[in-house]
């Protein structure tokens, strides 16, 4: 447990981490386990109303990181214009890699499952399990593109609803 790398991120700073998507640094605060002092990061998931501390010495190792920056989410936008990739493979295989996508923190990969899930008006039913999992990365995806544009959620929740209808029209 070195503590010899000091943390990149401070108390306001909004992260991602990857298994609950963006949240909020409260505070940093010391913590005894165990008979160690631990220096913890407090997490805030408002919209989840949960609290997280991860170990300071942790961060990079869970997969804890800063927002992307606007080219990433350039990037994220542009997949979302792509053709959906829905591999043969078995429901349940598939929908095991769209959470592991999901809870990998990936803005990129986050998109390609809201590509892959979304359905047109026209097009058939979702199951309730497809439903869930595009739910989830639609949410992820919404919340990191508001939060690095620093708008609200529904600003960016019709900006991506407008790229995927715009790609649904092309198609």
């Amino acid at each position: 447990m070195s503590k010899a790398k000091k943390t990149e991120f401070s108390p306001n700073d909004f992260v991602v981490y990857p298994a609950h998507g963006v949240g909020q640094i409260v505070s940093i605060e010391k913590e005894e386990v165990a008979g160690f002092e631990l220096e913890m990061f407090v997490i805030s998931f408002e919209k989840d109303k949960m609290m997280v501390k991860v170990p300071t010495y942790k961060a990079e190792e869970v997969g804890m990181r800063s927002l992307s920056s606007p080219d990433v989410v350039a990037h994220a936008m542009k997949t979302l214009k792509g053709k959906a990739r829905v591999k043969k493979a078995m429901w349940s295989r598939r929908a095991q890699e769209y959470e592991q996508k999901i809870n990998s923190g990936d803005l990129i990969a986050i998109a390609e499952v809201v590509r892959d899930l979304h359905r047109a008006d026209d097009q058939r039913e979702q199951s309730y399990s497809e439903r869930q999992l595009y739910e989830a990365a639609l949410e992820r995806l919404t919340r990191e593109v508001a939060a690095v544009a620093g708008n609200d959620e529904d600003a960016a929740a019709k900006e991506i609803g407008d790229v995927l209808v715009s790609r649904a029209a092309a198609a």
